[in-house]
């Protein structure tokens, strides 16, 4: 049985590297860009995939309007009625960790649900993965089978004492860990929080004292926090970050749908 969650995606940045080389007329946001149909996005790949969550919460910020357009005009009633969509007025001075933030606090804030599920916006993952993370009943870190490249991946390792921890360069560089490890992987970019009351903790930490810091700061702190065996690890078959166009054109000329997997989700579960 699946308990009632929320899940959160966060859209807010300014995609960069995806509109690298195109001036403002040409650029997009990145999660709503398609070559083909309406749903052939990663925000609606991704929003498909949470259609059985009691509220899907959307973090937006960079192109806004584009963004509300989008939802309003193409998704169906019943997932535009679950869908809650927030402005992040901060997308632009402050690191990914507020847009986190902002999603956490509007999750929890009638205390409605049972877990909540953060998938960061540019992935395209497979819906057997991702209906793993949600059935899990622990708190789940996620991790994919792609090469680790320092300008690429966040990475997770296990540490000495079997905690888990995150390493990655916001200069998109060189890497430095600095402690021994047992193990690493690189990072799904998709976690489950099944204890409420840690996570509100650490998000009300993280806004008092560090509101300047990435996703991580709360993600970490949550895990730190957490008893190891209330863990679970959860690999993602089919696994692609999209930073770039070429990224997004990649999951279209090589992806190998699995026998039994319902193609980009698009059976609801309402």
């Amino acid at each position: 049985m699946i308990d009632k969650y929320a899940a959160i995606i966060t859209v807010a940045g300014i995609s960069s590297r995806f509109n690298q080389g195109f001036d403002e007329e040409g650029s997009v946001l990145k999660a709503i860009y398609t070559e083909s149909a309406w749903d052939d996005t990663l925000l609606a790949r991704m929003v498909f995939k949470c259609s059985s969550a009691e509220r899907i919460i959307i973090v937006g910020g960079y192109r806004y309007e584009d963004l509300k357009q989008y939802i309003n005009g193409n998704f169906p009633f019943e997932v535009r009625k679950k869908i809650d969509l927030i402005y992040n007025k901060h997308f632009a001075d402050l690191a990914s960790g507020y847009s986190l933030y902002l999603g956490i606090e509007r999750a929890i804030k009638n205390n409605t649900i049972d877990n909540i599920i953060f998938a960061e916006g540019d992935l395209d993952v497979d819906d057997i993965s991702f209906e793993n993370v949600k059935k899990s009943e622990k708190s789940v870190i996620t991790y994919n089978n792609r090469q680790i490249y320092s300008n690429k991946a966040v990475i997770c390792y296990c540490n000495s004492e079997g905690r888990y921890k995150y390493a990655f360069s916001t200069e998109h560089g060189l890497v430095r860990i600095a402690e021994p490890f047992s193990h690493i992987m690189n990072s799904g970019q998709i976690w489950k929080f099944t204890d409420i009351g840690i996570l509100k903790e650490v998000a009300s930490a993280f806004i008092n004292n560090t509101p300047e810091e990435t996703n991580l700061k709360i993600i970490q702190d949550y895990f730190d926090t957490l008893p190891v065996g209330n863990i679970e690890l959860v690999p993602l078959e089919r696994w692609t970050n999209c930073n770039t166009r070429n990224d997004y054109k990649s999951i279209f000329t090589t992806r190998e749908v699995k026998e039994g997997e319902k193609y980009s989700g698009k059976t609801l579960q309402i």
